[in-house]
């Protein structure tokens, strides 16, 4: 069984891991740190366990094999790599870090201590984007030209987001910092490394970070990738473009249809396969079972390089070169 602490209730997902982590039947909870003490003191009488006020005073609990890190984003280096020190494996909420600089300290804490390190990228355990990387990798859609990815909802102009999601201090930035991570990670995923960016990011609801922002990112082998995401858009689907020289998919809220050169004239819905774990259960496998970590350190810095290069382009007005 392993034992696992609960490290924030900071991000809006950290409720989900938590069930998460009880009904995989092979993990438990059994403390809780916030830096919000009252929160923390509220969530672990929930829970039915221990507040640990002191951060290093739970790494040294011999109840605590793992930490579920949903802090704010700015704390990640100094938490992530005093859990390694510890010996405790790492699971984090995106993204790794805010600068790459601070995603090699953290991977060296890491490898030197020897923890299963896994990040949370759910949308690459979906059928439809399993399917898509499938396409892609076997040449069915030819060379990929062109890949669209728009995730958006209204958490800022509906006002269901808390207020301190907009903190450019402890969030390291807005809309693309934050939905904006899934369409960013599918594209590195899909497409491999970056060549350039550029940004264009806005505010509508007057918050000090965007809620409304656009990055197109250029890619080795001359893809590119539009990675759109806001936090004024109500009623938006999730859509999915993917354009090569033989081939189309696209997908809408998880409807797949693909054309191809075989059949220029008819889109077809293809046979999806079938999800892959979520990634915390991936994560209590690995740790139990040795299984292989899928999102780990490298896709997490990957991830932070493109977000770094991103909000550098924004801030500076200029393109961005990897």
């Amino acid at each position: 069984m392993l034992k696992v602490a609960m490290i924030s209730k900071w991000h809006v997902h950290a409720p989900e891991y938590a069930r998460r982590i009880v009904e995989t039947g092979r993990a438990q909870i059994t403390c809780v740190w916030d830096e919000d003490a009252a929160r923390g003191e509220a969530w672990a009488k929930e829970l039915g366990v221990d507040f640990v006020a002191d951060y290093d005073a739970l790494l040294a609990r011999p109840d605590v094999d793992a930490v579920i890190l949903d802090t704010p984003t700015n704390l990640h280096k100094d938490m992530m790599i005093r859990a390694a020190n510890a010996g405790k494996h790492i699971y984090t909420e995106k993204v790794m870090c805010l600068t790459v600089a601070d995603c090699d300290e953290v991977i060296e804490a890491v490898e030197r201590n020897h923890v299963i390190f896994t990040i949370s990228f759910p949308k690459r355990a979906w059928p439809c984007n399993l399917f898509i990387k499938d396409a892609i990798d076997k040449g069915v859609l030819g060379d990929i030209t062109a890949v669209r990815v728009r995730n958006a909802h209204d958490g800022a102009s509906g006002g269901w987001l808390p207020e301190y999601w907009f903190d450019p201090v402890t969030t390291g930035g807005g809309a693309m910092m934050d939905l904006g991570a899934h369409p960013m990670y599918i594209s590195s995923w899909l497409l491999g490394k970056p060549t350039r960016i550029v940004s264009m990011f806005n505010g509508l609801t007057g918050h000090a970070v965007e809620d409304n922002s656009v990055c197109a990112i250029e890619f080795e082998g001359g893809a590119i990738a539009v990675s759109e995401t806001s936090l004024v858009s109500p009623m938006t689907p999730d859509t999915f473009e993917v354009y090569g020289t033989k081939g189309v998919i696209i997908v809408t809220d998880n409807q797949v249809r693909i054309k191809t050169a075989d059949d220029k004239e008819h889109w077809h819905e293809p046979e999806l396969p079938a999800a892959l774990p979520h990634p915390i259960e991936q994560w209590v496998t690995s740790v139990l079972d040795g299984a292989p970590v899928r999102y780990g350190t490298a896709e997490g810095r990957a991830l932070t390089q493109l977000m770094e290069g991103a909000y550098i382009a924004h801030r500076e007005k200029r393109e961005v070169q990897f």
